[in-house]
């Protein structure tokens, strides 16, 4: 097997040429490499990886992720490495989430690892602080311990300076845009919370109307900050491709970054539905 390769120039040319044709641009997250060949099969543009992802493919929640339960950066670079990488033709390019508050790993000699792989992309999802709520006592615990948005922003800086294209994510407005001044993304998601629907989605009770509202109001701000950046949307009320149609239509993001609507709960209907119509099965009468 014999990985393809690209390069950062490459990928943002395909970006910018879309954007100029006003197609959107699909971000995608896999857990495993079926899931990464039939996205890329399906034309989505980025495949993402990261330990949320790695553990959706088990049955478990994104949020399970938070726990210290498993090295993050090791789950994504193994399952990446070994899962994602030979699965991939090179027409989609592949992007590793990773926890930069990692205490026990240099991030440039993370960085390394993924070019050697073939992985010319990197988010700071994997997981970020931004998932925890500003003012809670956990966010000011991790902060004071030296676990920070700082560091996120000087990876996806690091990043750039070893010339991968950076995806910048973050959950509410200040930190959007601390993020955007302060790392300049090529690309950036306001994540707008955890996609609802299926076993283990979360439904806040928020409406896709007020999931494009959100959004835009971030987005209104952040192309002030850095005005050729790329906008995506992600996540809360956009659980299927009539939500993500909304986003398009109602706000000015370029595309959409699919997690949970394109791996976990398409997975688990299929699977339901097959399997029930196997167990519906029955012997002959006369058998």
């Amino acid at each position: 097997m014999i990985v393809p390769r690209t390069s950062r120039t490459e990928i943002m040319n395909k970006l910018r040429a879309k954007v100029a044709q006003r197609i959107p641009i699909h971000i995608a997250s896999a857990g495993s490499g079926l899931v990464a060949k039939l996205l890329e099969a399906a034309g989505v543009d980025c495949v993402n990886t990261f330990s949320g992802a790695r553990l959706r493919a088990n049955g478990m929640g994104t949020m399970s992720m938070l726990w210290p339960i498993l090295d993050s950066n090791k789950q994504t670079l193994d399952y990446t490495r070994e899962d994602i990488m030979p699965a991939m033709k090179g027409d989609a390019f592949v992007c590793a989430c990773l926890n930069a508050n990692d205490p026990l790993k240099d991030m440039r000699m993370v960085l390394d690892d993924c070019l050697r792989m073939g992985v010319y992309s990197v988010s700071n999802i994997g997981p970020s602080i931004s998932y925890v709520d500003k003012g809670s006592e956990i966010r000011k615990v991790l902060t004071s311990a030296g676990i920070t948005l700082q560091n996120e922003i000087e990876l996806l800086r690091l990043g750039r300076e070893m010339d991968m294209v950076t995806i910048g994510l973050a959950f509410d407005e200040e930190d959007s845009m601390r993020l955007v001044e302060d790392a300049q993304p090529d690309i950036f998601c306001f994540h707008a919370g955890t996609t609802k629907g299926g076993l283990r989605g979360y439904d806040s009770g928020e409406t896709i109307e007020e999931t494009a509202r959100r959004t835009e109001e971030a987005n209104e701000k952040l192309r002030r900050l850095k005005s050729d950046i790329i906008l995506v949307a992600h996540g809360a009320a956009m659980e299927s491709p009539a939500d993500a149609q909304y986003i398009l239509d109602h706000t000015s993001c370029e595309g959409f970054w699919t997690g949970s609507s394109t791996e976990r709960l398409p997975i688990e209907r299929a699977v339901s539905a097959a399997a029930k119509e196997f167990q519906a099965l029955r012997f002959p009468d006369n058998r």
